[in-house]
């Protein structure tokens, strides 16, 4: 039959690429247990190994890039856990498992455990920020839920001791590993939320295998952190250990240690904080008294300036000069009038009419009148006009509290006595009663 007729006709090369892509499609990744054989480790870096059970096997390779995050001792015989995707080595036409990850069997079911309870956790939203509850800004009392013979516990006092050591703390103990360690740990985080004594908690715990951690991927253990009214604060294993605890937490720290730190203040950094309010506040204070002494030396200016004696020595020289510029005016007129009069009488001595001379008299006599009467309305208007504003001043003159018995001091030269400093042995006083002034020389001076 010629070759023409098979349309379909394959190489064993296509065949193979085609079961390949049949196995990777459909089958896809896969967990799988089972017993290592045949291990060979070449200088390549990649693993070469079989997989069986009782009855069957299947040829595995877990590539450089993978095998190297491996941390324990792979040896013919060992029970383990992988995680592989089903393909096909072409030039044999033998399937196999491309190995991608590997766990001790033990540790491989608890880990297989574990994501399928974060999984689950994840998608009931217990590890979403928006239920993170805040850390306070200062703690005044700790509580830490661990073992209390455990090096967890030593790490925080220890922290505890250098930064902070006036924080109270409050230890809820309960076992961290073992089979019931898990309900301890939860009865712990309820007397704790019962009591309501602290601000909040550390829930910690000392490196170890994931065997050792696993009561903290324990769901009674996750929701009792999620329900809990105080801030819980993670600080299990080490930095690389990662538990079901954590994720629920409201804050994750990397160890113990981390922990302390992180919830307490460094007691330097308040002693300088302290330091720092001091120096403002005593700056604030300096400013405001010198703000303040500005204020009193102003408010002292304006009242020596708008002093009641001053205003009344200031009303009565404007009353002189307004009598002195009076008085020059009617003295002006006046002549003006006698001079005007003596040209009147020149004309009419040389012209002798009698009748008008009569006249002249008359208006003279009439003008200077209303003249005299309109100037001493005016020194009347005036006079008046003293008389209220020394009235008003004299309610308000400290001169008015003589009459009480009061006296007002002063200095030869004229300035107010306000201050006992402002006095020395020898000076000459001036004291105003009621009534008049006393002169007195100070011999002795006494201070309160």
């Amino acid at each position: 039959m010629p070759l023409s007729h098979f349309s379909d006709l394959l190489t064993v090369s296509q065949l193979n690429i085609r079961v390949r892509d049949i196995l990777e499609k459909n089958i896809g990744q896969i967990w799988l247990m089972a017993e290592i054989s045949n291990f060979s480790q070449p200088s390549s870096g990649h693993w070469y190994f079989t997989l069986k059970d009782e009855r069957t096997q299947v040829r595995c390779t877990m590539f450089r890039n993978n095998n190297r995050h491996i941390f324990f001792k792979v040896q013919n015989g060992l029970q383990v856990l992988v995680r592989a995707c089903v393909s096909l080595y072409e030039p044999r036409g033998e399937y196999q498992l491309i190995v991608e990850s590997m766990e001790p069997a033990g540790e491989g079911i608890l880990r297989q455990k574990f994501e399928q309870l974060k999984k689950k956790l994840a998608a009931e939203g217990l590890f979403a920020e928006k239920y993170k509850k805040p850390l306070p800004d200062s703690v005044k009392q700790l509580g830490v839920i661990t073992s209390i013979s455990g090096a967890a516990l030593f790490d925080i006092l220890k922290v505890l001791q250098h930064r902070d050591p006036s924080l109270p703390v409050v230890i809820y103990p309960t076992k961290v590993q073992g089979e019931y360690a898990p309900s301890q740990i939860v009865k712990a985080l309820s007397i704790a939320n019962r009591r309501a004594e602290c601000d909040l908690v550390i829930l910690a715990r000392g490196g170890g295998s994931l065997e050792d951690l696993s009561c903290f991927n324990d769901e009674r253990v996750a929701r009792a952190i999620f329900d809990s009214d105080l801030p819980i604060v993670s600080a299990i294993g080490h930095e690389t250990d990662v538990s079901i605890a954590d994720l629920v937490a409201d804050l994750r720290a990397s160890t113990p240690s981390a922990a302390a730190e992180r919830v307490t203040r460094d007691r330097r950094d308040i002693i300088q904080k302290l330091g720092s309010h001091q120096q403002r506040m005593a700056m604030a204070m300096d400013y405001y008294f010198s703000k303040l002494r500005q204020r009193f030396v102003h408010l002292s200016h304006c009242i020596e300036q708008q002093h009641p004696q001053l205003e009344l020595e200031r009303q009565k020289m404007q009353l002189i000069h307004f009598k002195i510029s009076m008085e020059k005016i009617i003295q002006a007129k006046l002549k003006g009038l006698i001079h005007q009069e003596a040209h009147l009488k020149k004309n009419v001595l040389r012209r002798a009419p009698q009748i008008q001379i009569y006249q002249y008299q008359k208006q003279i006599q009439e003008e200077f009148h209303q003249l005299k009467a309109a100037m001493e309305r005016k020194i009347h208007h005036y006079v008046q006009r003293f008389a209220v504003v020394s009235s008003r001043l004299e309610t308000v003159s400290p001169l008015a509290t003589l009459a009480r018995g009061y006296s007002v001091t002063c200095f030869s030269s004229g300035s107010m006595l306000k201050k006992i400093e402002q006095v020395q042995i020898g000076d000459e006083l001036n004291t105003r009663l009621q009534g008049g002034w006393i002169k007195s020389q100070v011999l002795e001076i006494k201070k309160n």
